[in-house]
């Protein structure tokens, strides 16, 4: 967390802390205004101290760092700070305007990399060749070479070495680049992962709705082959249509009348002799 936003955290948590301590204090416990000022001032205090430690604490988790450590990297960035502004008024103070924009690429990398390992300490222990090594021999090269350049006088003893540190520090260059380079490794690697990743799921996407067009084309292939029987079907059928009446109906009653009904059942009466 940035070092202004920290303090704002802990300011705003223990100034309304102070304000109701006092209030407490004078108006409930019924103290003078100056202890009760005194009693605020200690309670704000010790609730700014326990924000700082609960802030610090959650910090050193993220980046996996024990108080030891951070303390360390903490006195080598602030070594490494002051060798940036003394590396910043050097460059500039060089008159050699075609090394110019090399030199104000070599700074920026150079700011880019302390920005970096401050806000993610962690970073420092891939950077180490840069703050105890490359660091120091460009601040001391730059500083010789301002010096000599500043000379009203010079020889050729002095023109050739002008150019040859001019050619060092462009060697140094490439060396501060390389550990930029080192420093986003991690990053680097992890984003090639996220890119594999990413990679893996669009063609496992494409295959996939590929298959569902290939099932889904099938079934509109067999509707249309069945439709086309059907309908030569029906064309086959097409003609004059006859109706066969199936039904059969159930038979009447059929009614006598009544004289020969009688003369029915005399004449069955009569058996034959």
């Amino acid at each position: 967390m940035n070092s202004f936003l920290s303090f704002l955290l802990r300011a705003a948590v223990s100034i309304p802390s102070a304000i109701t301590i006092w209030l407490v204090s004078f108006l409930t416990l019924n103290n003078t205004f100056w202890a009760s000022s005194g009693l605020a001032l200690a309670g704000g205090a010790l609730v700014f101290w326990l924000a700082s430690f609960y802030t610090g604490s959650q910090f050193l988790k993220k980046n996996g760092l024990t108080r030891k450590e951070y303390r360390y990297i903490k006195k080598n960035l602030e070594e490494a700070k002051q060798k940036i502004s003394r590396l910043h008024k050097t460059l500039f103070s060089i008159r050699h305007l075609p090394s110019l924009k090399e030199r104000v690429e070599l700074l920026r990398v150079i700011r880019k990399i302390y920005s970096m390992t401050k806000r993610e300490p962690k970073r420092f222990y891939q950077a180490e060749r840069f703050y105890f090594s490359h660091l120091d021999s460009v601040l001391e090269l730059t500083e010789k070479y301002a010096f000599l350049s500043a000379q009203p006088k010079r020889n050729r003893e002095i023109e050739w070495s002008l150019a040859e540190t001019r050619s060092t520090l462009s060697e140094m260059s490439k060396l501060v680049e390389k550990d930029l380079y080192h420093v986003l490794e991690n990053d680097i690697d992890h984003l090639n992962f996220e890119i594999d990743v990413a990679k893996y799921s669009i063609n496992t996407g494409k295959a996939s709705n590929d298959a569902h067009m290939t099932v889904s084309n099938s079934p509109e292939k067999s509707k249309t082959a069945g439709s086309s029987e059907i309908s030569s079907e029906k064309k086959q059928i097409s003609g004059p249509k006859y109706f066969i009446n199936t039904k059969i109906d159930e038979k009447e009653e059929l009614k006598i009348p009544v004289n020969q009904e009688t003369r029915f059942k005399d004449n069955n009466r009569r058996f034959p002799e």
